[in-house]
């Protein structure tokens, strides 16, 4: 008998990117390209430089956290970059062509070789069948990589368009949420210019909608970059500053009172599945970016300790959440659960959640019985099915 010769997918890691969690991005890929089970996949390290330039790096990342990916940078940061170059033409049916490389070579070499120096020597497709885009945070995680990949025709891990850029909305996503019937603290939204222009006008317009301690945060961004607690009103423009040399819209968000931090992991397209929730008890005051990537010290519980009633009712609103966004693929949901009612808000969601073995999303699906290969594995197997069937829609009249 001849043995079958199954093809691997050629699966594009796509990492880096030019926001604030660009490190935490390298940390996630790594863990990616570690466990693809490479008899079935093949995976390329594409990387997007903060400088916004993609590359075919010379090797995927290999730094499991943060904080190793920033020691590693600061230590021998010339090593980690560099890379032959990258584009994605939008050329809708290309297929596995779609990416190519450029082959940019050194003049004086190609003048030894009697070649005329152009910009570009030659332009090959890469051949890949799937991208698994591992960005966080702004340009990679809120739909503005996936209607690239939308334009180019190529399937791709993780939520469309429409459902990144809600989730990366806070205010935006506060307003589905509540649509939905689900519970969220209250909020409201601050532009950069008022903050510049008028700030006792502004925070009198605050404190006459939400009590101390309120949450000031930038509306577009993720792994709690530039956020604040603000007690008293002595606080508050420092934190608006803050959060504005960081995005244009600010959302002040009122504290919820003797909450536990609770997050759980969905998975699915058209019936998305939730796992057991957990919980993270913060080193700090609240789980920010130091107490999450930096210090250490901030523990998780999975799963979480609360009562089956308030289980089952975080993992129903995990979905319902999901599903309001019109997500696919993955997200993490994040709740404040009230100790003493047990009360739920549902905090955010997020559409590409930190994505090392041991981060929340990973771990919640590992104690739901799926393991970090596996999970990978269904990931880019969803990926391919909903490309498949935007095959199936009509583009035209005739």
């Amino acid at each position: 008998m001849t043995a079958t010769i199954v093809k691997r997918l050629r699966v594009g890691v796509l990492y880096g990117g030019r926001s604030s969690e660009h490190e935490i991005s390298l940390a996630s890929a790594a863990a990616v390209f570690a466990n693809l089970d490479r008899k079935k996949y093949e995976p390329i390290p594409l990387k997007i430089e903060k400088d916004g330039r993609w590359v075919l790096s010379d090797r995927p990342p290999s730094a499991t956290s943060a904080a190793d990916v920033i020691d590693q940078m600061r230590n021998d940061g010339a090593r980690i970059r560099g890379g032959r170059e990258v584009i994605l033409p939008a050329r809708p049916g290309a297929g596995a062509d779609t990416l190519m490389l450029l082959d940019h070579r050194d003049a004086r070499t190609r003048e030894t070789h009697g070649e005329e120096v152009d910009a570009v020597t030659s332009v090959t497709g890469l051949g890949l069948d799937v991208i698994f885009p591992v960005l966080h945070g702004p340009l990679g995680e809120d739909g503005t990589i996936q209607g690239l990949l939308e334009l180019a025709n190529v399937a791709y891990v993780g939520c469309g368009v429409l459902a990144s850029a809600v989730g990366m909305d806070k205010a935006v996503m506060k307003i589905l949420f509540r649509h939905h019937g689900l519970r969220v603290p209250d909020w409201v939204v601050v532009w950069r210019r008022e903050v510049q222009a008028d700030r006792a006008g502004l925070r009198t317009r605050i404190e006459r909608v939400l009590p101390y301690p309120v949450f000031v945060k930038p509306a577009n961004l993720g792994s709690s970059v530039g956020i604040s607690k603000v007690k008293t009103a002595g606080e508050l423009d420092a934190a608006l500053d803050l959060a504005a040399s960081f995005d244009r819209k600010i959302i002040v968000e009122a504290g919820v009172p003797d909450a536990r931090e609770i997050e759980c992991a969905v998975l699915g397209n058209d019936r998305p599945e939730a796992s057991v929730p957990g919980e993270v008890v913060p080193a700090n005051e609240f789980y920010d970016y130091d107490a999450k990537y930096i210090s250490g010290g901030s523990k998780t519980v999975i799963p979480a300790k609360l009562t089956d009633k308030v289980i089952a009712e975080v993992r129903k609103q995990a979905i319902a959440a999901f599903e309001a966004i019109d997500g696919s693929g993955l997200a993490r949901v994040d709740f404040l659960v009230t100790k003493s009612t047990n009360k739920i808000f549902v905090n955010e969601v997020n559409t590409l959640p930190g994505f090392t073995t041991i981060s929340m999303y990973a771990q919640l699906w590992q104690a739901s019985g799926l393991d970090y290969p596996t999970l990978v594995d269904r990931l880019v197997t969803l990926a391919v099915e909903r490309f498949k069937e935007k095959q199936d829609v009509r583009t035209s009249l005739f």
